[in-house]
């Protein structure tokens, strides 16, 4: 499958709506668009997916290593891979756009603010392309789209204001209804806060899709062996919470636990808990929907069953709700599961943001002491535990709990403020943890 980059000068430049506008105008020339995104971004791939029906691949470095990103490459499906950057271009020591795009050898277009420039607009691009040879990259930065650009004499001048070398793919215009709305983790969902589809259309027209399909090549490294088996067994039966509390799941992680049986379940809903060999409890929002957690009746039986033996395991949102409590910014508190001893409360300033590398410090559900695993943390929420508490990682980049330490165990349950890739090998352990605890009562006999 052949594919384009397209970056950024920055974040907030409007990569998002450039790349829907992307997908929507190679839709329109017959193509069959796979959208994917560098970094580990959860919201951005929800308005790729709301678009056009497809999970979008998440390609990062650090989360995956450079095979990872080859095999998430190549699990997409369609004829041209569409890839939103992340950050600005050359952002992300461990896993910038630029780096991601040398690995798998593909073109690069930049987004530009096009708002209040014409000639500097050419002046930005062509320091962009040069930065590449100051980095030592292996990298093709082919052109531009400009983002928030009127017409006429103004996107004209932009043309004309080009470098040599440096293409023009076309333009987004400004208008309000292109604006994807932001809350306290970024843009809404796709779900939550779809564009204009007569705005997104009009977008699409201004965008030149057959030179975009033309740029586009197959990644210069070939497909790896793709073993997605990853120690699954179709005898164990995986829970996995699903609905707008908990929806921040990678593809990849998704596909790991399809190697089991995989059970969605809602809490919101009140859905009755099947019998299970294990949960998992992806991040999401929980704090939007305090209330209908603590009245939920899923909640109580995962409570039970979790004391009761089951392992349940839980990422940032899905680890805020298997504690007892979490209290909003307002002050109120909403009891919770009362799996791990530990209270939640949200709070206005971001509290952990960035990559975690964590070094095990004693067996838990996703790895073995002394194996480290990486990923990534985002929330503004902070949490206490008690000083008999039970750590799982030492943090050896990142915040974690409380910078020190990461991932509470009890019973035989975890729960993280970091997220793992499906790459990361936590899930795959996480299975294989599963089958230990089913055989056990043969091993006994």
């Amino acid at each position: 499958m052949k594919g384009v980059v397209i970056a950024g000068t920055s974040s907030g430049v409007g990569k998002t709506v450039v790349t829907l506008a992307i997908l929507r105008a190679l839709e329109d020339l017959g193509e069959d668009p796979q959208p994917a995104k560098i970094g580990p971004d959860f919201i951005d791939p929800s308005h790729h997916q709301a678009l056009t029906g497809k999970p979008s691949r998440n390609l990062d470095l650090w989360l995956e290593g450079e095979r990872g990103v080859i095999e998430n490459y190549n699990l997409g499906r369609g004829s041209i891979c569409v890839a939103e950057g992340v950050m600005g271009l050359y952002d992300g020591r461990r896993s910038s756009t630029a780096r991601v795009a040398e690995v798998l050898g593909l073109p690069v277009v930049i987004v530009v603010d096009g708002s209040a420039g014409m000639e500097s607009v050419g002046a930005t691009a062509l320091g962009f392309r040069e930065y590449a040879d100051y980095q030592g990259l292996d990298l093709e930065v082919a052109g531009i789209i400009a983002q928030r650009t009127r017409g006429g004499k103004h996107e004209k001048g932009i043309i004309d204001g080009l470098p040599e070398g440096l293409e023009y793919f076309g333009r987004v215009p400004p208008v309000e209804e292109l604006e994807i709305p932001e809350r306290h983790l970024g843009l809404y969902m796709g779900s939550q806060a779809t564009l204009s589809k007569k705005e997104l259309d009009r977008a699409a027209e201004n965008i030149d899709p057959g030179e975009l399909a033309e740029l586009a090549r197959e990644p210069s490294i070939g497909a790896v062996n793709q073993d997605l088996d990853h120690g699954g067994s179709k005898d164990l039966k995986i829970g996995m919470a699903y609905d707008s509390a908990f929806n921040f799941v990678y593809p990849a992680t998704r596909e790991v636990l399809e190697t089991a049986k995989l059970v969605p379940f809602s809490p919101l809903a009140g859905d009755e808990i099947p019998d299970l060999d294990g949960v998992y409890l992806p991040g999401g929002y929980p704090e939007l929907y305090p209330k209908e957690l603590e009245e939920s009746s899923t909640i109580r039986q995962l409570a039970v069953k979790a004391r009761e033996g089951l392992p349940v395991f839980g990422e940032c949102g899905g680890m805020m709700v298997m504690t007892d409590a979490i209290t909003t910014k307002e002050g109120d508190r909403y009891r919770m599961a009362g799996i791990l001893p530990a209270e939640v409360e949200m709070v206005e300033v971001l509290q952990g943001l960035g990559y975690t590398e964590l070094e095990a410090r004693t067996d838990s559900p996703i790895e073995k002491t002394g194996e480290t695993l990486h990923g990534h943390e985002f929330h503004y929420s902070r949490i206490e535990t008690g000083s008999d508490s039970n750590y799982a990682f030492d943090v050896e980049r990142g915040r974690g709990i409380d910078g020190e330490h990461e991932g509470l165990i009890a019973y035989n349950s975890l729960g993280t403020y970091t997220h793992f890739h499906g790459e990361s090998g936590a899930f795959a352990n996480f299975l294989d943890f599963l089958k230990g605890k089913v055989t056990e009562p043969e091993k006994d006999k």
